[in-house]
């Protein structure tokens, strides 16, 4: 695989929009669409990351990818997604500055995808290891588990996150990952009981009726088919492209993998059936006396049964709202319509507040386990831009959120472009449109979306970002584009139209206190987390926070934690509308670049303001650049910055003395009231030691004079055990001489020749001893043999040697194999017949005889004429037929049989001669170097006609001894003579001929010549050895 080496190297377009020339919007949209239609998605704006979607699988994730990128420059490599990922790391890992990337753009633009690919990229490059290893599965893995509780088809995006999540993941000082934390914002619940056209629900919904077992189904007494839920769109219930079936699967193998124990999975599934069939509860009127109508619940419903709840709790909590007020409690009756209402925002709030404990749940697993000091890196994956033909309060509030990421990003890069968005009233502050919604849910009277409308129209008419036909405005009477009950926001990346509708409801998000009192007697576990407020031990009054107050709540923390870390930005850009590959519609590019400030961004890294670091970092860090810095700078960085110091210092001195006072007083008693406890411990611990010391000094002096007594008894029982000994061996030797002196007699006469056989014994045994630690190698041509200690071993040597030989050809000779012992065979034919007679032959004892040198079965020149050979060929080789008119020779091929031999011409195969081996009487060859020979015909047979043949070979040797060996193993036929000799008579026809072979320089160089001399006689000139 080719790797690139330089950002410019074999570049599509320009791969860093602040290169691009000229500058100006046309050219950047053409680059970016030159770029996307050679699937070249990424393109860099200095540090900025543009991602198209391809709406396509791309070949640029793979392992070889990522080692490409990994410890490599930002800029060395083309714009990859991975140069942001790894320098994000690196940073982290080696700078020790905390990382955030924040991946903005609107809904379908890939944001939710460039996540995965960075947590995957950040999981493949840090360290290893099996605890190391579980965390990064982990991280990963509740990527599918919040995608299918989260994630919803919308008509821009089939994989459309409805939540927000920033993941903070935590490394050590090696960058491994030590855990992570998960923070979701604002879940879309109202989804759960209405989608619009061309959208669907959750994405667990669908996974689950497709992909779970019947056994599992019937467990939860649901039924694969979608039309039986009211809460699941049918215009959209199967998607292209998602096979909700595995999705499942992987589901249900991620939440393992995080951690969730079988039965939470279970009750996980069991809250997620219940919404199901809650959504197919009925309700019908019932007359009271009173003269207003109750509901009631139609039908038995399972969901009961899933929650372990009584019908008759549920029913009531359906059919009475208690409202409670200090010490008073007023319970009111629920028509239809408001039990419906109840039963949506039952189904609503469980769903929202099971995948809130999902996270919850997620977290207690991933989070890090150590207390130490900890790298954070943040991945922010939040919903996009959003603008659909009817926008309620939930797209108002995405819309929001992703204003204050811009505002993030102008303040971070763009600076001279933030005071416009001070004045825009989205700003969290008094007169901001959330602030004015909670004041209108809180206030006592009647509330509702009109009053809300009238206050927005009241207090925010003159403002030049809002529009309302009821506004002060007059420009906006006669606009027929924008319905009474809307108002319209100039975002930045476009003019949206809100419907008022819900807003006042879904920001209160109430729930009555009856359906949460209702849950909590559910008989299932997860029921009763979800629902704490339904305790009746533990009533609260209290209302509420709102949903808006929430959102920017947290929000505002999300807000603060990203300007806490070096922020890596991504955006994302959607090429068109229809989620088709391959479709680049510019003025929706061109739109989406002037609302996320692409142009602004490549003015401002061109005038080189976009990168900001504090005095003293950027001096530590470049201060070897400069004489005057390097090593020591002692001079201010700026006038105004001394002075700041100067007043921090004598602040800080003032404080320190005042702390410093009290500190030491503090320490000095406690050192008073430590020091006795100290001392009186210390004593003890010093009387202790010193005994110690005693004891085991005694013990030491004990053990020496222990020890020099042992020693000197030992020294006197071995000196008497000597004197014994000594004792027993003078008498021993006394009483031998008296003995041999007494029998010498006897022995004189017998002693030297047990000597000598003593004698011979030994030499022998040394001499075999010897032999066997100098035996020769295996090999048959090895001649060395020891040399022979003592003459009269000659004749035994010399055996020995014979034997050994003999021996080891033997065990050479076992090894062959039937075609290798052949060969072995000829060779030793060869020998007999040629060695020290003819100066060929040792320059033919290194060659292999082969045998079919032309590979006549092979070769399709030559197949007519094997098959005009009856019998198998054993040598098929290129010889020249030698011409007595003029000497020279003709190519011939030459076949030999067991029964014939044949000539036949070497380009067109025809067969020239053939002669059966009955009618070769011998074969005479010369002693010299050459390769002549003649194949002599008997007298008076058939082939003796044309006479005998004089040939050339350089295989003479291999030739002669084939031809010899047939003869011999033939039965029916004399043995074929050899012929060794410088000067022999060749019959050719009715002449004989004599060829004389002599030693001299030919004139063509260093071969062999042959040359008529007369009509009786060929001299052929051999080269001198």
């Amino acid at each position: 695989m080719e790797v690139k080496t330089s950002l410019l190297d074999n570049m599509i377009g320009v791969g860093d929009m602040v290169l691009i020339e000229p500058l100006s919007e046309d050219t950047f949209i053409e680059n970016l669409k030159k770029r996307f239609d050679h699937s070249e998605i990424y393109t860099y704006i200095g540090s900025v990351v543009i991602s198209m979607n391809p709406y396509k699988s791309l070949p640029i994730y793979t392992a070889e990818k990522v080692e490409e990128y990994r410890n490599r420059n930002f800029y060395e490599l083309s714009p990859h997604i991975y140069a942001l990922a790894d320098e994000a790391y690196r940073s982290l890992r080696d700078q020790d500055k905390d990382q955030c990337i924040l991946i903005t753009g609107e809904s379908g633009a890939g944001k939710t995808e460039a996540s995965k690919f960075v947590m995957s990229y950040v999981a493949a490059v840090c360290g290893k290891g099996q605890e190391v290893n579980k965390v990064k599965e982990q991280l990963l893995q509740s990527n599918p588990v919040l995608e299918a509780f989260g994630n919803a088809k919308t008509v821009r995006n089939d994989n459309s996150s409805r939540f927000g999540k920033y993941m903070d993941i935590e490394f050590d000082f090696k960058g491994d990952p030590l855990g992570g934390v998960i923070s979701n914002y604002l879940l879309e619940k109202s989804r759960v009981v209405k989608q619009p056209r061309g959208e669907r629900n959750f994405h667990i919904f669908y996974q689950l009726l497709s992909g779970a077992s019947d056994d599992t189904l019937k467990k939860l007494k649901l039924d694969r088919d979608f039309s039986k839920y009211n809460y699941l769109s049918l215009d959209s219930a199967t998607v292209n492209g998602l096979d909700d079936a595995a999705s499942f699967r992987t589901v249900r193998n991620a939440m393992q993998i995080v951690g969730f124990m079988e039965d939470e999975v279970q009750s996980i599934l069991e809250l997620v059936a219940a919404v199901l069939k809650l959504g197919n509860i009925e309700f019908k009127p019932e007359s009271r006396c009173n003269g207003f109508d109750e509901s009631r619940i139609k039908d038995k419903n399972e969901m009961c049964e899933l929650l372990g709840i009584e019908q008759s709790v549920l029913e009531r909590a359906f059919s009475f709202r208690t409202v409670e007020a200090k010490m008073e409690k007023v319970s009111t009756s629920l028509n239809v319509a408001q039990a419906y209402y109840a039963r949506d925002a039952l189904a609503k709030n469980l769903y929202s507040r099971l995948f809130s404990w999902l996270v919850t749940r997620i977290n207690e697993s991933i989070k890090a386990q150590t207390k130490t000091h900890k790298k954070v890196m943040g991945v922010l994956d939040i919903y996009g831009f959003e603008i659909f033909e009817d926008n309620s309060f939930e797209q108002f509030i995405i819309n929001y959120c992703n204003e204050k990421l811009q505002q993030i990003f102008i303040e971070l890069t763009l600076r001279e472009e933030q005071e416009e968005y001070i004045r825009e009233f989205l700003n969290e502050n008094k007169n901001g449109i959330l602030a004015m919604l909670d004041e209108e849910c809180l206030r006592p009277g009647t509330v509702t979306d009109e009053t809300f409308l009238d206050k927005l129209n009241t207090v925010c008419a003159e403002h030049q970002h809002f529009e309302s036909r009821q506004s002060k405005n007059s420009k906006f009477l006669t606009d027929h584009s924008l319905p009474h009950n809307c108002f319209r926001i100039q975002h930045y990346a476009g003019k949206v139209l809100y419907r008022v509708e819900g807003f006042v409801d879904k920001n209160n998000d109430l729930l009555y206190r009856d359906l949460s009192q209702a849950m909590y007697k559910a008989n299932h576990s997860l029921i009763k987390i979800l629902f704490p407020e339904g305790n009746p031990a533990k009533v609260n009054l209290k209302r509420p926070p709102t949903a808006g107050f929430q959102f920017r709540a947290s929000v505002g923390t999300l807000m603060k934690n990203l300007l806490t870390k070096n922020p890596n930005y991504i955006r994302c850009i959607k090429p068109n509308d229809e989620k088709a590959a391959h479709i680049f519609t510019d003025s929706l590019v061109c739109h989406q670049a002037r609302y996320l400030g692409l142009m602004e961004n490549v003015r401002v890294r061109r005038a080189g303001y976009a990168f900001r670091q504090p005095y003293e970092p950027c001096l530590e860090r470049y201060k070897m650049l400069c004489k005057q810095t390097w090593p020591h700078w002692k001079g201010p960085l700026f006038f105004l910055e001394e002075k700041r110091r100067q007043c921090l210092g004598d602040l800080a001195t003032l404080i320190q003395k005042i702390y410093r006072g009290w500190k030491c007083r503090t320490h000095f008693l406690l050192l008073k009231k430590s020091q006795v406890v100290v001392a009186a411990w210390y004593r003890r611990f010093a009387q202790q030691k010193k005994y110690q010391n005693i004891r085991s000094s005694a013990l030491v002096v004990q053990s020496f004079i222990r020890g020099w007594k042992a020693r000197k008894l030992l020294r006197e029982l071995k000196h008497k055990k000597r004197c014994e000994e000594a004792v027993t061996t003078i008498s021993a030797y006394w009483h031998g001489t008296q003995v041999r002196r007494e029998y010498r007699k006897f022995f004189r006469a017998n002693a030297g020749k047990k000597i000598y056989d003593f004698t011979i014994q030994r030499i022998m045994q040394k001499y075999f001893m010897g032999l066997k630690k100098t035996m020769p190698s295996m090999s048959p041509v090895d001649k060395s043999w020891p040399a022979r200690p003592y003459c009269f071993l000659d004749g035994m040597h010399q055996e020995l040697r014979r034997i050994f030989h003999l021996w080891r050809c033997k065990k050479y000779r076992s090894q062959f194999t039937e075609e290798k012992k052949a060969t072995y065979e000829e060779k030793l034919a060869a020998s007999e017949l040629f060695k020290d007679k003819k100066a060929l032959y040792p320059s033919s004892v290194g060659q292999p005889f082969k045998g079919d040198y032309v590979e006549i079965t092979k070769n399709p020149k030559y197949q007519k004429l094997n098959s005009l050979v009856e019998d198998k060929v054993l040598l098929a080789d290129v010889v020249s037929k030698i011409n007595r008119a003029n000497g020279k020779g003709a190519p011939r091929i030459f076949l030999l049989t067991k029964k014939s031999f044949v000539l036949a011409d070497q380009k067109t195969g025809q067969v020239k001669a053939s002669v059966p081996l009955l009618d070769l009487s011998s074969v005479s060859v010369s002693t010299q170097s050459d390769g002549f020979f003649a194949l002599k015909l008997k007298e008076g047979s058939t082939s003796a006609a044309k006479g005998d043949f004089l040939l050339s070979s350089d295989r003479l040797i291999e030739i002669i001894t084939k031809l010899h060996r047939i003869g011999a193993a033939s039965a029916d036929r004399n043995q074929i003579n050899i012929d060794i000799s410088d000067e022999f008579l060749v019959q050719f026809k009715q002449d004989k001929v004599c060829v004389k072979f002599i030693q001299g320089t030919p004139k063509n160089g260093n071969g062999v010549a042959c040359k008529r001399k007369n009509n009786r006689l060929l001299e052929v000139s051999v080269p001198s050895p």
